[in-house]
């Protein structure tokens, strides 16, 4: 699917600190950037980083004042398929030394603390099934609300509190997989038909010898996800950290078929 993607942040740095952006599109197989253009009002001379492992692409600057930021891609994201229920899942011993950290509790992923509750509620399944089966349990439970949790909130507070955003639903279900032996990391995107328009926080899973995107809000279509950055949870794809304050003035996210 071909797409134009658009991210306008107006943000505030006062006093002035260091920031950093993850809104560009990342270089990832399977996804190619047809065209794309970066601009800032005031002028900004950003380092720009590339992960060589996930394509992802960062801004770095010291900012002061108010800031616009204006980028905008053209992309064709390739065929995207959503998850299948009968891939299998790998003994730990099997699996690619470079999936294993996604097996481990993160920051905003207690997996360690849901070791019993998964295999209560999910004992009888394993692989796509199981990941397919985390989804449906999310998605009957867990309330998709604003204002319920906030940067601080991990994937346990969401399981008590029943309600989150994208990130809370990915954090849960990232931490559901992991206790269930599944490695599964965060991925930040851009999302043609979610509504409202915003960034969007997904993620995918380690099976049958391939990652899986999914979506546990079920909110966007798998086709239509454009890849910005992935890592073990939000700390690793937001799309600005800064080391001091900042204040949102204004900001606008769209993506579009072509």
């Amino acid at each position: 699917m071909k797409l134009r993607v658009r991210a306008e942040l107006v943000y505030r740095f006062e006093p002035p600190t260091d920031a950093i952006y993850q809104i560009e599109v990342a270089h990832w197989p399977g996804q190619e950037i047809l065209e794309e253009s970066l601009t800032t009002n005031p002028p900004v001379v950003f380092h720009e980083d590339k992960d060589a492992v996930f394509g992802a692409r960062t801004l770095r600057a010291h900012l002061e004042g108010e800031v616009a930021l204006v980028y905008e891609a053209v992309v064709e994201n390739g065929v995207l398929k959503g998850l299948p229920e009968g891939v299998r899942q790998h003994d730990w011993n099997d699996l690619p030394a470079e999936t294993l950290p996604y097996l481990l509790p993160s920051r905003y992923c207690p997996s360690d603390q849901f070791g019993r509750f998964v295999q209560r509620q999910f004992g009888e399944t394993s692989g796509g099934e199981r990941v397919l089966a985390i989804l449906g349990w999310i998605r009957e439970n867990i309330d998709y609300e604003h204002g319920v949790s906030d940067s601080e909130t991990t994937a346990a507070r969401t399981f008590i509190d029943r309600a989150g955003v994208c990130r809370d639903f990915t954090h849960l279900g990232m931490t559901l997989c992991r206790a269930s032996g599944i490695p599964a990391r965060a991925v930040s995107a851009y999302a043609h038909q979610l509504t409202p328009p915003d960034f969007h926080a997904i993620f995918e899973v380690y099976l049958d010898a391939g990652w899986w995107l999914v979506d546990p809000t079920g909110l966007a279509p798998i086709e239509g996800l454009v890849r910005i950055a992935c890592g073990r949870d939000a700390a690793d794809i937001a799309f600005l950290s800064t080391q001091g304050n900042c204040q949102m003035v204004r900001q606008s996210i769209t993506a579009e078929a072509v």
